[in-house]
């Protein structure tokens, strides 16, 4: 043998190398919660939920009698803790996932035609692409999801983490081969 190969897996190979940032675990929630059919039904459910208890806090107000204090403050927090929920959930998981990564320092990751191959100080983890079948693309990030719409499991890959921009280009292409875009 001459040194060289034709097998095609080898240039379907991408290699990344970074450490965790904050950003990026955030993002890549983001993106995961909003592929959720689950996600987006408690988000309306919450909205809802609040603007009927603003709405019956406003009613309590203006209806005639005298209002009673203690029933619009607990309506309106009510209305306030069912905003709240809805847009701290990302935040507060992200945070959570950012906590353990960090902890596990420089992550490397692996991804080619048999799927994706990640590796830290204390883990390493393979999932082929029947379990990532899925993706989105953002700026900063290829985040890969679950098959199911539930989101209940992702893995995400770093631009920043690449070796150069064609190494993005490749990755794309190789993502579109073994899944679709979300």
């Amino acid at each position: 043998m001459n040194g060289t190969t034709d097998d095609p897996t080898l240039h379907d190979r991408i290699e990344l190398t970074c450490l965790p940032v904050l950003a990026d675990v955030r993002e890549a929630v983001g993106v995961t919660l909003d592929a959720a059919r689950w996600w987006r039904v408690l988000r309306r459910a919450a909205y809802g939920s609040a603007a009927l208890a603003f709405l019956a806090a406003a009613l309590e107000l203006l209806l005639p009698g005298e209002p009673d204090p203690g029933t619009v403050a607990r309506t309106a927090g009510l209305g306030a803790a069912a905003v709240a929920v809805a847009r701290l959930m990302g935040p507060v998981v992200a945070r959570a996932v950012f906590l353990a990564v960090r902890a596990q320092g420089e992550a490397r990751a692996v991804v080619d035609a048999e799927g994706g191959r990640w590796t830290a100080r204390d883990v390493e983890q393979l999932i082929r692409w029947p379990m990532l079948p899925r993706y989105v693309e953002t700026d900063r990030l290829f985040v890969l999801l679950t098959p199911r719409r539930t989101g209940s499991g992702f893995a995400y890959l770093p631009k920043h983490g690449l070796a150069g921009p064609a190494d993005a280009e490749r990755l794309r292409a190789l993502l579109d081969r073994h899944g679709a875009r979300v």
